[in-house]
């Protein structure tokens, strides 16, 4: 079992090199860690941007232009398009959001005419993140924190089946999933509360696989050993869960955000459910934490 993104390095180095691809990669953050990916073997890189820009911000940065193949492409949206297009064209196997907005990203991966998804009836996207939080004994795999504003009961259970493929990637044999509600009780008032049993149950009757699922579980007795026995809460998942499920984008979102800028977590993220694994950090997250996303991201591609 991987235990701390460190390791998520090392263990990626060890299944070979990637091709990864960068999308208007302008800036010193989303330079600096492909620099170091590339330095450490993980991956081989192409920067699409101004080239110009990319060129002084290495000689800045003092990185060798020359370990990337650049593109041209000045526009901020037509370089979202121009890298998933490299990708399309089997010149990349994983995607990097550079200093593009969020939208423009994502705009360009679902296009239907000239994106990366799959093209099948259920295709979902949904946001992951690794976090390594110094109050936590191990990993934890969260979802959704930045895609789907309030998953349903479908698109919950294909956000926990990307959960469980991410946690077995790091090594986890068989994933914790803690459905996260605002309390651990079965109130039918709160929808969450109530989808979440129904998950829970769904896993207890084999429906799903893989996992031991729990829910719904609200967040202290999910992570924290001693709140949930003072609960009364004896199931394998409570107190010592792998991986998260929100209820909704509000919960993850302000979770994610707690945990970098309150708790000083480091984390790695990405988007799955396209045809490569995509890169997606915000513009202002550390270059520690872009390079650990593209280890993630590595280490999920086929």
């Amino acid at each position: 079992m991987i235990t701390k993104l460190d390791d998520l390095l090392e263990l990626v180095k060890s299944k070979g090199k990637k091709r990864l691809v960068a999308a208007y990669a302008n800036d010193s953050h989303t330079i600096g860690a492909v620099s170091e990916a590339v330095d450490l073997g993980i991956v081989d890189a192409t920067l699409v941007g101004d080239i110009d820009t990319i060129k002084k911000v290495c000689a800045e940065e003092k990185i060798d232009v020359n370990k990337f193949e650049l593109v041209q492409e000045a526009d901020e949206t037509k370089a979202g398009v121009v890298a998933v297009r490299l990708i399309n064209e089997g010149k990349g196997d994983l995607l990097m959001k550079g200093l593009l907005s969020t939208d423009k990203y994502m705009r360009a991966i679902l296009s239907k005419t000239d994106g990366l998804m799959p093209g099948k009836k259920n295709d979902m996207l949904t946001h992951m993140g690794v976090f390594q939080i110094p109050a936590y004994h191990k990993l934890l795999v969260c979802s959704d924190m930045a895609i789907i504003p309030a998953p349903d009961m479908k698109q919950k259970q294909g956000i926990l089946s990307y959960l469980v493929q991410t946690a077995k990637s790091l090594q986890i044999e068989k994933p914790k999933v803690a459905v996260i509600a605002a309390t651990e009780q079965v109130s039918t008032g709160m929808p969450a509360c109530v989808e979440a049993a129904i998950i829970s149950k769904m896993a207890d009757r084999g429906q799903i696989k893989g996992a031991l699922v729990d829910g719904p579980l609200a967040l202290d007795v999910a992570i924290d050993k001693e709140s949930a026995i003072t609960k009364k809460l004896t199931g394998e998942v409570a107190g010592d869960a792998d991986c998260l499920l929100f209820p909704n984008i509000e919960s993850g979102n302000v979770f994610y955000k707690a945990c970098t800028k309150f708790a000083g977590a480091e984390q790695a993220c990405m988007v799955v459910g396209a045809r490569v694994p995509c890169i997606l950090t915000s513009r202002a997250d550390s270059m520690k934490t872009k390079l650990n996303s593209i280890a993630l991201a590595a280490l999920q591609c086929k």
